[in-house]
């Protein structure tokens, strides 16, 4: 299969296979230090890594130089998650080395397939949130806007998802076991990091106080390391920094001479720690300390690193503003903005509103949650331990904000208490998420319905006081990774019909949406789907030894598991097809596959147990011989972006369920249907602007708008009531209740179905009638395969609008005052 970039004549640009083969023989030689002989396909893996990053170089130092030379604003993106998944493929395709690399590397007897496929996942994210940082970093390369992309190092990422009896099981990730090709230790780029201490004043002769000194007790040291990022066609290559912890003094020698081997390596091991795991569990008070102080390593590290960088060329930093955006991704950076202030005053010598006007011009911020459990917030005991001189700052900038809003005569004491930085209510917190907001010029949600709904809940008083700050961006994903490497049969049907311009520009792909009514290209895009969906189910079968015939409908589930993202009311579902399907044999049921991948946070209980009742459905319904193979489910563990490059193009139906109002946009949902899947949804998130594009006939959407579930939550919903009215819910609840699917542990998830009769927060029981209707138009649907298809073609032309180069260039041009 051909790339999607010609060759043309061999250059130094674009070399020919056997140059290339010459070159990876030397890379293995001199880099790799191995023969042909010996070497292991990590070998070859590594040195066909290295040959390309180093044209990479080239256009890196390029980008640089020309950044230095013409004085471009630069963007800087702060992000505890950068998901960037496996970086090769894209490195080859972006560079147009696809086609000749692989012919170089089968010269040489290597399968750069099964090569490809011994890279690791970069274990540096879990979900959306990083997954949509790792699409913004190519973007910005692909629209050649310059920016560095900051976030942590982490060694063993978030954890590695088994499954052991139907269970989770963490474990930790090893993607840095065979080293790191892609990346460049920059020991040069080390800053200190300070924690705990005291905070003196500094006064003049006369009395008057001139700034303040904050002595920490602890004190590390962030290392840089970099990875090139390379936008389509080599646009421009820009530089995802990430910050190693380190301590200043490897071991205590003192400690370790006197017998104290142990405790010599304390400060060593705390260092360590801090670029160890993502999202330490924070059920326990070490495990939140943990968190904050890995939120101000790599934010000061950020900080110090955008300024050095910003001196060395302007030489001030009142100019800091006009040459620099920085953009906080979510709440976690969001101490970046009292670091700021206190590098500009104490280090930097400014007064206390010269540095405000300059923070506030210029930080932006990304919310990605009207979740209060997510909107981050911190005990003041423990903020001010760890950061005593934020603390201060903190106040300082919370006096401001609320003699502001005092002073209009707008404000109740209610209201100002919520506008607070600081929650009095119960245990008094550090407010991030408000933290952010009055730091920040621009305040952004990521789909219309989030973007409003921050405006009505949790940021209400905020918008009020300061009512030109929030507006919309909607998520978008980038459609090199999600379509062209992804889906390369796809990708080759498309350019067979339209031509090559929707790979430049993804909007082009609109011209797809004539061939909805073409008997024979809806034949071509069918063996596409199904070739995809023949590869997914090898993979199960190797994976899991489960047999699935690629004719059957597809119906994936694959996100964070989490109770508001409802994974239950899809097993549930499947509870009550299962029933159904014994109950009445005699109806034309359609084949179909329930598939679910996705982690809980390991001190999240209840999602947890779905994922074990997931395993129990399964176990069951796919041993029952009742069931003559028309329901099977499956889950597949270790959910990463690897995994989802070959979920997604094989998926028939998108699940994006969530309970309406909660979901900030997704982007699954995106990618799913740019790979020609029907979303069956709610109207929650960036569901409602994929229906405005797609056409109400090409997307199912059910249950309660966001505007009713608010009021079932505050009018006296009554679960028991509707549960009751529902005999397909009652009996698949009593099934899961009674232990049907858990015959070892009868009560395992009596609580958790007790939850839905008590309380329902989620909406489950009330949705879950509409859903289940729903699901049988799907099947109605997918009877009629020449209907399924046309809608399915559809989705894949009306979705370019779904890019994250429309999201970037609208952040430049809106936010960040950045050409392009």
């Amino acid at each position: 299969m051909t790339s999607v970039m010609t060759s043309g004549a061999p250059t130094l640009e674009n070399p020919d296979p056997k140059t290339l083969a010459a070159e990876v023989l030397q890379a293995l030689k001199y880099r790799v230090g191995k023969g042909t002989r010996v070497a292991t396909q990590y070998d070859w893996l590594t040195a066909s890594i290295k040959v390309v990053r180093d044209r990479i170089v080239d256009h890196w130092m390029q980008a640089t130089q020309e950044a230095y030379a013409q004085q471009e604003k630069r963007v800087y993106y702060l992000s505890l998650e950068f998901l960037i998944g496996r970086l090769m493929r894209d490195a080859f395709s972006n560079l147009g080395l696809m086609d000749n690399m692989r012919e170089a590397l089968r010269s040489l007897g290597v399968d750069l397939d099964l090569m490809a496929a011994l890279e690791p996942d970069a274990a540096l994210g879990n979900g959306g949130l990083g997954r949509l940082a790792a699409c913004f970093m190519e973007s910005m390369a692909t629209v050649d806007i310059p920016a560095h992309g900051y976030g942590i190092r982490y060694a063993n990422g978030m954890f590695r998802q088994e499954i052991h009896d139907g269970w989770q099981v963490e474990l930790p990730e090893t993607w840095l076991d065979h080293g790191n090709p892609w990346e460049f230790e920059r020991r040069e780029r080390s800053f200190e990091v300070g924690f705990g201490g005291s905070v003196e004043s500094v006064t003049s002769k006369d009395g008057r106080l001139e700034r303040h000194v904050w002595k920490p007790t602890e004190h590390v040291l962030a290392v840089a390391y970099d990875t090139p990022v390379v936008g389509w066609r080599a646009n421009r290559v820009n530089t995802l920094r990430l910050w190693s912890g380190m301590p200043i003094d490897p071991i205590l020698l003192d400690r370790f001479n006197a017998g104290d081997h142990i405790g010599a390596l304390a400060e060593s091991n705390k260092a360590d720690a801090l670029s160890r795991v993502l999202y330490p569990a924070d059920s326990h008070k070490a495990g939140q300390e943990l968190r904050l102080r890995q939120e101000y390593f790599f934010s000061t590290a950020s900080l110090q690193d955008i300024i050095q960088r910003h001196l060395s060329q302007y030489g001030d930093l009142q100019s800091l503003p006009d040459k620099a955006a920085i953009h906080l991704n979510d709440t976690h950076p969001a101490i970046a903005v009292p670091e700021l202030m206190r590098l500009l005053m104490d280090v930097h010598g400014m007064d206390f509103d010269e540095a405000w006007s300059i923070t506030r011009r210029t930080f932006g911020y990304t919310n990605h949650t009207l979740l209060p459990e997510a909107l981050e917030s911190w005990p003041v005991p423990l903020f001010e331990r760890l950061l005593p001189r934020h603390m201060q700052i903190v106040y300082a900038i919370n006096a401001e904000v609320l003699l502001e809003a005092r002073a209009t005569d707008q404000f109740s004491n209610e209201q100002i208490g919520r506008i607070s930085l600081i929650q009095e209510n119960g245990d008094r917190r550090v407010r991030m998420g408000n933290l952010a907001f009055v730091g920040s010029h621009s305040i952004n949600g990521v789909s219309a319905l989030h973007t409003e709904l921050m405006k009505e809940t949790v940021f209400a008083d905020l918008h009020k006081l300061y009512p030109d700050r929030i507006n919309n961006k909607t998520n978008g994903i980038t459609p090199r990774r999600w379509l062209i490497q992804c889906n390369p049969g796809l990708t080759t049907l498309a350019r067979e019909a339209i031509g090559d311009r929707f790979l430049d520009d993804i909007d082009a792909i609109k011209g797809l949406d004539a061939f909805a009514e073409d008997a024979a290209f809806r034949d071509k895009f069918a063996a596409v789907k199904r070739a995809n969906k023949a590869r997914l189910a090898n993979l199960v079968a190797d994976r899991l030894g489960i047999k699935l015939d690629p004719s059957a409908l597809f119906d994936i589930q694959i996100k964070r598991i989490h109770e508001y993202k409802r994974q239950l009311l899809n097993i549930l579902e499947a509870v009550a097809l299962y029933d159904q399907i014994r109950s009445h044999p005699e109806r034309d049921w359609m084949p179909r596959v329930k598939f679910f991948g996705g982690k809980a946070a390991p001190s999240y209980h209840n999602a947890k147990l779905i994922i074990k009742l997931a395993n129990d459905v399964a176990k069951v319904i796919n041993r029952d011989p009742a069931v003559r193979g028309l329901l099977k489910v499956v889950f597949l563990p270790n959910y990463n972006v690897s995994l989802a490059e070959v979920m997604m193009p094989a998926a028939d139906l998108s699940e994006q369920i969530s309970t309406a109002g909660m979901e900030a946009s997704g982007t699954g949902n995106m990618k799913f249907a740019l790979n020609g899947a029907l979303t069956i949804g709610t109207l929650d998130g960036a569901n409602v602007e994929i229906k405005e594009c797609v056409g109400d006939d090409n997307i199912f959407i059910f249950g309660l708008t966001t505007q009713e579930v608010a009021e079932r939550r505050n009018n006296g919903y009554d679960p028991r009531a509707v549960i009751e009215a529902s005999p397909e819910l009652s009996q698949a609840l009593a099934a899961v209740s009674s232990g049907v699917f858990s015959p070892d542990d009868p009560e395992r998830y009596r609580d958790l179905i007790n939850g839905l009769y008590q309380s329902d927060w989620f909406m489950v029981a009330a949705d879950f009638d509409a859903y289940a209707a729903t699901q049988r138009d799907v099947d109605a649907v997918w009877r009629n395969s020449p209907d399924w298809y046309a809608r399915a073609i559809r989705n894949v032309a009306r979705v370019g609008w779904f890019s994250s180069d429309r999201t970037i260039r609208q952040y430049a041009k809106e936010i960040w005052n950045v050409p392009v």
